[in-house]
């Protein structure tokens, strides 16, 4: 087992196909002049990116990349491309092979933190998680498809809308959904700021609202092998999570952390497999967050940053609530 970390430099990656900056869109609600001097959404966006990859036949082995890399606002990117020469997933327009679902929960009437941002028309906590219909996959039979969408969809309620999950230092409640052979790894994300990827921890002292956490996305899934000819059904989420901050800002918006992250989770063959290995992974995982506290992010903790305004020169605040834009967004942290 190793664990290499690249140096922590910053980063930039050539930016996704079909994607580009489009002209200054800004909403009314990000076009308020400066309330102080402090650092603005633009100084406050970062990047992450970490890689996991395992062997599902014999000992786990772990690569952890951390690199910084663009974004708008206090954003930070957390992803795990696959290893053995896969791609790594970023989010674009460009929608994953296989059947997939998107949010289609009728959204609540706007009200509170959310009213002037594009989270007021996102579907409030699990109504945002909607599950395509599981049909037959290569060699996975429609009860298998099923019961791995279920698995799935479990575990991105806990990573990222459990309150108790995200306010307490037990990553347990995670990591015991997932197949025996892959929590040792895990363990080591929550050791470090690497779960950020795929999972949200608050802050000391970080307190949301009693609002629930708006969401918007989409699920995909397709059988595949991997390196080692190893059968598995990869299903693949893209969802942006807005949370409610308490704060003592009127201004729309500022109370609001918003997390995109890209998720390929892989459930392996049942027959290819040691009945060990048999359950939930993580393939690839890449994540961004938004208007945050940049010092709490960089332990992988959310909290919400100063409030502050961006200028001319910060990019579109939109593209932070879009699941079709990049997370190759620039890092202003």
């Amino acid at each position: 087992m190793s664990d290499d970390r690249q140096n922590s430099a910053p980063h930039n990656p050539a930016p996704a196909p079909g994607y580009g900056a489009g002209p200054g869109t800004a909403p009314a609600w990000l076009r308020q002049p400066p309330v102080d001097a402090g650092s603005s959404r633009g100084d406050r966006l970062r990047s992450w990116l970490s890689r996991h990859s395992g062997m599902l036949l014999s000992a786990t082995t772990v690569l952890l990349l951390l690199a910084f890399v663009g974004v708008v606002g206090v954003a930070v990117l957390v992803s795990m491309p696959h290893a053995r020469g896969r791609p790594v997933v970023f989010p674009t327009i460009s929608q994953p092979a296989g059947e997939q679902a998107s949010t289609s929960a009728s959204p609540p009437a706007a009200a509170g933190p959310f009213d002037g941002t594009p989270a007021a028309a996102f579907p409030e906590g699990q109504a945002g998680i909607a599950l395509t219909a599981a049909k037959r996959s290569g060699p996975f039979t429609e009860k298998q498809v099923a019961a791995a969408l279920a698995k799935v969809r479990t575990a991105l309620v806990t990573a990222r809308l459990d309150r108790r999950f995200m306010t307490t230092n037990d990553p347990e409640p995670l990591i015991r959904q997932f197949a025996r052979d892959a929590r040792a790894d895990l363990r080591k994300d929550f050791g470090s700021d690497t779960f950020a990827a795929y999972a949200t921890r608050l802050a000391p002292g970080a307190r949301l609202t009693a609002d629930q956490p708006r969401v918007k996305g989409r699920i995909s899934y397709r059988a595949t092998k991997d390196a080692d000819g190893i059968r598995i059904l990869a299903v693949t989420t893209n969802f942006v999570w807005a949370y409610a901050f308490r704060t003592g800002s009127t201004v729309p918006g500022d109370g609001l952390v918003v997390v995109h992250d890209t998720v390929v989770w892989s459930v392996p063959h049942p027959d290819d497999v040691d009945r060990s290995s048999n359950g939930l992974w993580i393939e690839d995982a890449n994540s961004y967050a938004a208007n945050i506290d940049c010092a709490a992010f960089d332990k992988g903790l959310l909290d919400l940053g100063p409030s502050s305004h961006g200028g001319p020169d910060a990019p579109d605040p939109d593209a932070v609530f879009d699941p079709d834009t990049t997370l190759d967004l620039p890092d202003t942290c």
